[in-house]
């Protein structure tokens, strides 16, 4: 037996073939290994900076909830104030004229030296108006919550 011959040669390169096979099987299989371990982890933190962001928008939520909820009361007390009397919504005019409510406001102690007209308590343009500032108001809070919640979103990563 020569080591020339075919048949030996054939096993020398199959012995070799078949150690560099298992080779890269065990290497490949070390890597998925490798690499799902990674993947768990990055999975782990992933899903604790995703309950630490649910924190954050829920806190702004309440916060929002809040502050909607002490609004309502302050436009609760306005609403019966201008129903009742006890608070009037005037507007300035070009009139050179001095009106009732002028007097009002001096002896209240906000005289501008304008004159001015009063709304009607019993017409639905104070209630207008009214609900105008309302909603003009629950929006500035809607969107400066939302912007609070994103920058502070946007810092966590």
């Amino acid at each position: 037996m020569s080591l020339f011959n075919p048949w030996v040669l054939l096993g020398i390169l199959i012995a070799i073939g078949s150690s560099f096979a298992g080779g890269f099987a065990k290497g490949k299989h070390d890597e998925n290994v490798r690499q799902q371990v990674e993947i768990a982890a990055l999975n782990a933190k992933a899903r604790e900076t995703e309950q630490n962001m649910a924190k954050v928008a829920n806190t702004y939520a309440d916060t929002l909830r809040k502050s909607q909820n002490v609004a309502k009361s302050k436009e609760t007390k306005l609403r019966a104030d201008i129903a009742t009397g006890n608070l009037r919504l005037s507007i300035p005019t070009q009139s050179s004229t001095v009106c009732p409510s002028t007097t009002a406001a001096s002896a209240s102690g906000s005289d501008s030296g304008e004159a001015r007209t009063e709304l009607s308590g019993s017409t639905d343009v104070a209630a207008d108006l009214l609900q105008i500032a309302v909603d003009g108001d629950a929006a500035i809070r809607k969107l400066n919550t939302c912007i609070q919640s994103y920058e502070t979103l946007r810092n966590m990563k």
